[in-house]
């Protein structure tokens, strides 16, 4: 069984649990990392051509706006072909209750009839929010497997986590 991990990571300056804190890698980067080593799966990481804010408070607002326009931003890069792989990972950070407006990008580009579709996020407080049901819609003719949700500020200790919920659902 062959897998690939799509996902979205921001850096720069994050929310922490009712803080601010400039960090050096996404934490939906480090989440995918791990399922990355874990499963043996390759990775694409989706990066809008240009880049959100560093600044955390900007950036909401302008990830809110492109939203609210239902704006597909330009990515520096295309994944155009899924057909090698049997399970696609897929995460991002939670923005406005949903993955943020780049994955939509990629994720509409996609042919995902006959795959197996594995959902995670990262988030401060909302969970998986509307990520399985989104997915649901978009990645049409896949199986969309039950979703995990990581709290960013414990990603570093989620690898354990990870194992049990792939395990689980592989």
């Amino acid at each position: 069984m062959k897998s690939l991990v799509i996902y979205f990571s921001r850096a720069d300056e994050n929310y922490f649990g009712g803080s601010m804190k400039y960090i050096d890698k996404g934490n939906t980067e480090i989440v995918a990392e791990y399922i990355k080593k874990i499963t043996g799966a390759d990775s694409f990481k989706v990066e809008r051509k240009v880049p959100y804010s560093k600044d955390y408070m900007t950036c909401i607002r302008e990830a809110q706006d492109e939203q609210r326009r239902n704006e597909l931003p330009e990515l520096k890069e295309y994944l155009d072909d899924v057909s090698d792989y049997d399970v696609i990972f897929i995460g991002g950070p939670v923005y406005w209750g949903t993955l943020p407006q780049p994955m939509f990008t990629e994720l509409t580009r996609l042919d995902f009839t006959g795959k197996t579709v594995v959902p995670f996020t990262t988030h401060e407080g909302s969970g998986l929010a509307s990520v399985p049901f989104d997915l649901k819609k978009i990645c049409k003719g896949a199986t969309v497997k039950p979703g995990l949700a990581i709290v960013g500020s414990s990603v570093n200790s989620s690898k354990l986590k990870l194992e049990k919920w792939i395990n689980e659902n592989l």
